[in-house]
């Protein structure tokens, strides 16, 4: 296990930080790593009882484009993935679930961030108000899951965390709606 030397904070945004560190290997040997310091994030797969999937079709400045994704969102600090996860279902899918199965967890890019996302199955939706920031431009659409699952084979879906949560919560999904023996 490596050992932090110091942190200099280079840069603090409103979703995270980024610092430079100095940090003692295992094998005993200084090294300087960019780190970005995030709180962490829960993402959530919605399935409405008729086996759609609740998807997001959203505008993402830093790329110029639109893409598919399920609802998710940073943790507040001190704040727990299972909450998050609820209030950002609320937030920006304009639904409310009442059954949450954590599916996973994801490193985005471990080399050079320490955010994790925690990944949800939702699902005994009902409709909720839904609150955007005013920098969101998205709309809400509705796929058969098994749509979804070819999204990803096919690559319409590009966002990595939207299409590692699809194929986590999809053999979940499937053996929820199992009849018990």
């Amino acid at each position: 296990m490596e050992k932090r030397k110091s942190s200099k904070l280079l840069w603090h945004g409103k979703a995270f930080d980024f610092n430079e560190k100095v940090i003692i290997l295992p094998n005993g040997k200084r090294t300087v790593a960019g780190v970005i310091e995030h709180p962490g994030s829960s993402a959530i797969v919605p399935v409405r009882e008729d086996g759609s999937v609740v998807m997001i079709e959203q505008y993402r400045p830093a790329i110029r484009d639109s893409v598919w994704e399920i609802p998710a969102g940073t943790m507040d600090p001190g704040e727990d993935p299972l909450t998050c996860a609820k209030r950002e279902l609320q937030e920006g899918s304009g639904f409310a679930g009442n059954r949450f199965q954590k599916v996973g967890e994801i490193w985005v890019a471990p080399g050079y961030s320490t955010e994790c996302i925690h990944l949800f199955l939702a699902t005994e939706l009902t409709p909720w108000e839904s609150h955007l920031d005013e920098d969101e431009f998205l709309s809400v659409h509705f796929f058969p899951f098994f749509r979804v699952v070819e999204m990803v084979e096919r690559n319409e879906i590009k966002d990595a965390m939207t299409m590692i949560a699809i194929q986590m919560a999809y053999p979940a999904w499937k053996n929820m709606r199992r009849p018990n023996p």
